[in-house]
């Protein structure tokens, strides 16, 4: 099991006369002024610490990119006005047109469609693989691929990277890995740890934990990687507000218990929801049914997260039953996840919308997935609130 790094602490305080703010102050200047232009000069080259313009990074973006990188367990990283910022300032700032990349076919569907759309409108190709199977992402490799993006529990189907594997390919055939660990979090898996290049988060979601800061983090094991993606997110504007900074970096305090909780209601839930009525599939990567359930013991080592999805007979018609219910009950449909409470998706009219019917079943989605983001609810009232759509769903399914 992945232990904390000591990262969490609160932050040295800045002393004011004799006192010190307990909580991290918000600095929302846009700009920082220099005493002469030698000593900015000094700024740029990176012989003194300090903040020019809030683009180029601000002191709450930069504590808060300290934080993390110290819980991912990498010298440094950035952070992004967005989880797919994030994504975008890996995936862009490192690739050149004539490229290739090659993406898990599982992937979120912005990530999926900034592939298989923008990239090749820039000359840098795409392809797909199966993440759970390396010889699947090995035979998707080309002469010219630069980088394999994978999740490691994908989005939404909850599928388990082969980590281990995919990082011995990437090393043995000198391409870059880039590993979104969102769903996990560096509380149950740090990739850099298994061989990756590159790390990414949406910060929205579990780490900043409130669903009221929008931001995203990605860091590199080489400070040339590193430097090259923070050109690129500086550049394009990829900047992350002061405030939403200072509620992630006051979210990540309670983290790790936050984590914890919503890690073992859910794998109670996942148990629950199988019994349910009209509930014809459950997918959570601690259920010995899971397909990936023995890599998920192997590489998780107990720790499955906060995510559960399942299927509901009766298509769309029984889905729009299932979610009035739902929200009657307290159990809102939001195309979010990682908040204190927990929220249901319906990944195919929100995170994969724009994919065809037929994509969409080839990644198992169907009118009836929907995803559970689960939170910090007690558990009994979890289920009474999902019994009830169960039963609207599957009254639904049966008068259909």
């Amino acid at each position: 099991m992945a232990e904390q790094r000591p990262g969490l602490m609160r932050p040295f305080p800045v002393t004011t006369g004799v006192s010190a703010p307990v909580a991290a102050p918000i600095q929302p200047s846009v700009v920082y002024a220099a005493e002469s232009p030698t000593a900015l000069d000094a700024q740029y080259e990176g012989r003194v610490q300090g903040h020019t313009y809030a683009r180029e990074g601000h002191p709450n973006a930069a504590a808060l990119a300290a934080r993390i990188a110290a819980m991912e367990g990498c010298e440094a990283g950035l952070v992004t006005g967005s989880g797919m910022a994030a994504v975008a300032a890996a995936l862009m700032g490192l690739l050149a047109a004539g490229d290739h990349v090659v993406g898990s076919d599982q992937l979120y569907g912005r990530s999926l469609r900034l592939l298989r759309e923008d990239l090749p409108r820039l000359g840098v190709a795409a392809g797909f693989a199966d993440a759970t199977d390396a010889a699947a992402v090995a035979a998707a490799l080309r002469p010219e691929t630069r980088m394999i993006l994978i999740e490691t529990v994908s989005n939404p189907m909850l599928r388990v990277a082969d980590l281990e594997g995919i990082a011995a390919l990437a090393r043995e055939r000198g391409v870059l890995l880039a590993v979104d660990n969102t769903f996990t979090t560096p509380r149950a898996l740090r990739p850099f740890e298994y061989g990756a290049d590159i790390v990414i988060h949406s910060v929205t979601k579990l780490l900043a934990g409130h669903a009221d800061a929008t931001l995203g983090w990605v860091g590199a094991r080489d400070a040339g990687l590193a430097e090259r993606m923070e050109r690129f997110a500086v550049t394009l504007g990829l900047t992350a507000s002061p405030f939403d900074c200072w509620l992630a970096e006051r979210g990540l305090l309670s983290f790790d218990l936050r984590y914890d909780r919503a890690e073992a209601t859910a794998a109670a839930l996942a148990d629950r929801i199988a019994g349910m009525p009209g509930v014809q599939k459950v997918l959570y990567p601690g259920r010995a049914d899971h397909p990936d359930a023995a890599r998920a013991a192997a590489l998780l080592r107990g720790r499955f997260c906060n995510m559960v999805s399942f299927e509901i007979a009766g298509g769309r018609a029984a889905a729009d039953a299932f979610a009035r219910a739902a929200g009657q009950a307290g159990l809102p449909l939001a195309p979010t996840l990682g908040d204190a409470g927990s929220t249901l998706s319906h990944p195919a009219s929100s995170s994969h919308r724009g994919l065809t019917a037929e994509g969409r079943a080839a990644l198992g989605i169907s009118e009836g997935t929907f995803r559970l983001s689960v939170g910090l609810e007690d558990l009994e009232a979890l289920s009474a609130a999902l019994a009830r759509a169960a039963e609207a769903g599957a009254a639904e399914a049966r008068a259909g």
